[in-house]
């Protein structure tokens, strides 16, 4: 017997029932994305804010913080770091002072033995460091140049302050904002920006996570657009109301170091006084005063 067509009606209801039946079975077709970015947990809610509330956070932090003692680990890097040849350090104790403005000084010790690695201060335009093992008191500016092929003289304490406390947006910059979500991010991302000959040069990024609105990186670009430092922060704690990070990892690629700190114990805001800032050359060792005009090589 030749088929009969099925009527167009009947088509409609198999089709709607077969469909209702595929979307309510437990191997429905249908299923939800789900998305697990690196550092966040699944279930956490990514927070919404606006430029002027994400500058406003900076704002207040910044002003929080008026003095920091901190007692660290520190992992301290040397090398050509863009091509990865990397030596490290590890287990050293360290301890950071800082009083705003611009004063820092920074001393560490070695592995079990414990005995004094380095020390350097800075108020802001020089810097002095200490070497016991080299038997050197370097001496200089803050502002490098161009970075030696001895790494030990590209230290400068004022790199640990400028990552230690974040600034604020400075006079003549201008701030726009990123918002950089997708399946692996959730970041808002301030750029800030500088008009010099007539042009914007990009001065700095400043990383929020969604999740606590907490800053989670800082970037520092030269005028070129490379960058100069790149900090990373982590795992915040609460003290005396104030969010600092107990992990904070800065590189300086063009300086061909970095360090990595893991803050032990941390006091923010008591008296420091002028005393806890001062570095005195010892006896016996040797000065190397790097903002001295260098001598011409003698002509052969």
């Amino acid at each position: 017997m030749p088929s009969r067509a099925i009527p167009l009606a009947y088509r409609v209801v198999l089709f709607a029932a077969l469909a209702a039946t595929l979307l309510l079975s437990p191997g429905c077709l249908v299923r939800k994305l789900k998305i697990v970015r690196p550092g966040f947990g699944s279930t956490d809610k990514l927070q919404t804010a606006a430029l002027d509330q994400l500058l406003a956070r900076l704002q207040t932090w910044n002003q929080q913080i008026q003095t920091v003692t901190a007692t660290v680990d520190l992992e301290p890097t040397l090398g050509t770091v863009l091509k990865g040849q990397i030596s490290q350090l590890k287990d050293v104790r360290g301890y950071v002072l800082i009083r705003k403005p611009n004063m820092i000084r920074m001393f560490g010790l070695y592995p079990v033995v414990r005995t004094r690695a380095f020390d350097m201060v800075s108020n802001g335009t020089d810097f002095e460091l200490f070497v016991p093992v080299k038997n050197k008191f370097i001496v200089g500016k803050n502002h490098l140049d161009k970075p030696s092929a001895r790494k030990l003289e590209n230290l400068r304490p004022q790199h640990i302050l400028e990552a230690l406390v974040i600034a604020p947006p400075e006079k003549g910059e201008r701030a726009v904002l990123e918002n950089d979500t997708d399946e692996t991010n959730a970041y808002y991302i301030v750029h800030l920006l500088r008009e010099e000959g007539g042009r914007l040069v990009l001065t700095r990024n400043i990383w929020f996570d969604r999740v606590r609105l907490s800053i989670a990186r800082q970037e520092i670009f030269d005028e070129t657009g490379d960058i100069v430092s790149d900090s990373r922060y982590n795992d915040y704690d609460n003290v005396h109301g104030i969010a600092f990070p107990k992990k904070i990892s800065v590189m300086r690629p063009k300086d061909e170091y970095g360090v990595a700190l893991t803050v032990l114990k941390l006091q923010l805001n008591e008296t420091l006084g002028d005393e806890k800032f001062a570095l005195t050359q010892p006896p016996g060792t040797e000065l190397l005063d790097l903002s001295a005009p260098k001598r011409p090589a003698a002509k052969m």
